[in-house]
């Protein structure tokens, strides 16, 4: 299969492995993607400096295929980070929640593909000026950090995608090959998956985090927090942000709560009950965990069906 970003990243298939902190963290999740023919991503944000060096030589002992690398701007280690993936150099880069302008010059005299997260059309028109190759373009669905508008994958892509002229992976809500589908259908370059790979064998969090997804029904998450949002599965902390969050007069408690409550809880920690089990609403669709070997086939298999229908339909069949 083959659009823009297949040919221009070296990959076979159309799927990116979103960067999900302490998911994919380390080596294994991403080198078993990119090995199977999508777009592995290591998530540096939770690594500590000197771990990152080590598990990126990893990466690059496991595969010989692309892959990428996220790294949040915002984060204090971030200078670091990419001065490491500039001198192993990394392929791709995946950046997120900051502005990329200032790095680019380096990554591009080295023909790195740099790509931008972006959750609105503001910001999506902010990366393209940077001068970015491609884009992420998540809806609310996603898990993490979607945008704080509520808006619908569905929504939010096609209106970047009518709006910018750079290839897009769009992301938010999809679990399987007939979802990928339906969104190249839309016009994205690729589509990203986070939740459905952090249900794989590979992926290295807690089991009792993949246990909390397994459970979870497709209403089974809650947007929470005030300024920066994250999607969570339903549990005691997310019914106390709710409540506090609703009263006006509790926001600094609200706030509080937010910021002491951490992704590492759940994924490391295996606290689903008060720390931050980020999942997307896909989570609902998901019933085993799979090795990524199993999942790609099973994604692809899935992709051509919802392709064979669109075809026969076409055809007037």
């Amino acid at each position: 299969m083959k659009t823009r970003l297949t040919e221009r990243l070296g990959i076979q298939y159309p799927i990116i492995q979103a960067g999900m902190s302490w998911a994919s963290s380390s080596a294994e999740l991403p080198s078993a993607v990119s090995n199977a023919g999508g777009l592995g991503v290591l998530a540096a944000g939770p690594m500590y400096v000197e771990n990152f060096e080590i598990e990126l030589k990893k990466l690059k002992s496991m595969t010989d295929k692309p892959f990428a690398v996220n790294v949040p701007l915002y984060s204090e280690k971030c200078p670091a980070f990419l001065d490491i993936a500039h001198r192993l150099e990394v392929p791709v880069i995946i950046a997120s929640q900051g502005g990329p302008k200032p790095h680019l010059p380096r990554f591009k005299a080295s023909g790195v593909t740099w790509i931008q997260v972006v959750a609105t059309l503001e910001h999506a028109h902010k990366a393209q000026a940077a001068g970015v190759d491609a884009l992420v373009v998540v809806g609310c669905e996603a898990g993490g950090h979607p945008p704080k508008e509520g808006v619908s994958t569905l929504v939010n892509v096609r209106h970047v995608l009518s709006n910018v002229d750079l290839p897009v992976i769009a992301g938010g809500g999809v679990a399987d090959g007939w979802g990928i589908a339906s969104l190249l259908c839309l016009g994205a370059d690729a589509v990203q998956l986070g939740t459905r790979f952090l249900m794989t064998q590979e992926a290295s969090v807690h089991a009792a985090y993949k246990e909390a997804v397994l459970r979870c029904k497709v209403s089974g998450t809650d947007l929470v927090g005030l300024d920066q949002p994250v999607r969570a599965i339903k549990n005691a902390f997310t019914e106390k942000m709710l409540s506090l969050q609703h009263t006006q007069s509790f926001y600094d408690q609200a706030n509080a709560l937010f910021k002491a409550t951490t992704l590492k809880q759940a994924a490391f920690l295996g606290d689903v009950e008060w720390g931050k089990v980020e999942a997307g609403e896909s989570a609902g669709l998901i019933n085993d965990v799979l090795s990524v070997h199993e999942l790609m086939a099973q994604l692809v298999s899935e992709m051509d069906l919802a392709f064979e229908r669109m075809k026969r339909m076409r055809n007037g069949n």
